[in-house]
């Protein structure tokens, strides 16, 4: 059931986003429908689901894979895709098959590897994102971003896999600069792999609430917003 609060609060914020949105691609010369805003429903309750899905959200993000499954299970719209943006263990990569449309965050060849593996033992191909780190922050997962490393090629070559892109997660700051560096590099590093076997690359996964104008104006396809549609966190 759809509680007032996150009707509220899409009422509020949606329409401003998009408008947001619109302005930021057109800066930039694209067609705003170009790109997929995902909704980011993690330490949020179902409710929220149910809201972004009654406001015509269907792309929905998650950073747990328990949580993931809890929330797949309970919504039963075929219109949803389900996005996996978290940190995803090794050991929990087969959980996500058959939940989880799109994975962002395939950060190391371990990890790309379990996915195939897993993948392939069920008789299917898993869409993923590789997560790079162009901005050099320790803090960040990824691989390391601006050349086509042996990791990256490794990756590329699990038959389990289709590499729909890259992803990535910029530093929180306000210079505009250092934004505009981490998704450049991301955006660069497409066009590199652009001609590489194996790489789909319609897909860059950059930009959230307090940098995604910048991402796209800079190529981001989606962003992952949570806080600027539903608030703070509820858990």
């Amino acid at each position: 059931m759809i509680t007032p609060v996150y009707e509220a609060r899409l009422e509020r914020s949606l329409g401003e986003i998009r408008e947001r949105i619109a302005r930021a691609a057109e800066r930039s010369g694209r067609d705003p429908d170009g790109v997929t805003l995902v909704a980011v429903t993690k330490a949020h309750a179902l409710a929220a689901v149910e809201a972004a899905i009654a406001h015509g959200l269907f792309d929905l993000g998650e950073n747990r894979v328990d949580d993931l499954a809890e929330k797949a299970n309970a919504v039963a719209d075929e219109r949803v895709r389900w996005h996996m943006i978290g940190h995803l263990q090794s050991r929990k990569a087969p959980r996500v098959l058959g939940i989880a449309d799109l994975v962002h965050s395939v950060d190391s060849p371990r990890l790309a590897r379990r996915l195939s593996n897993a993948a392939e033992e069920a008789g299917r191909r898993q869409l993923v994102l590789v997560q790079v780190n162009t901005s050099g922050e320790e803090t960040k997962g990824g691989l390391p971003g601006g050349e086509i490393g042996d990791d990256l090629r490794d990756i590329l070559a699990l038959p389990g896999l289709e590499i729909r892109g890259l992803m990535t997660m910029a530093p929180f700051t306000d210079d505009e600069t250092v934004l505009r560096d981490t998704f450049r590099a991301v955006r660069e590093l497409n066009d590199k792999l652009r001609h590489s076997d194996g790489y789909v690359g319609e897909e860059l996964s950059m930009g959230m609430t307090n940098d995604f104008e910048i991402a796209i104006e800079e190529g981001s396809t989606m962003i992952r917003l949570g806080t600027a549609l539903f608030g703070g966190r509820t858990a």
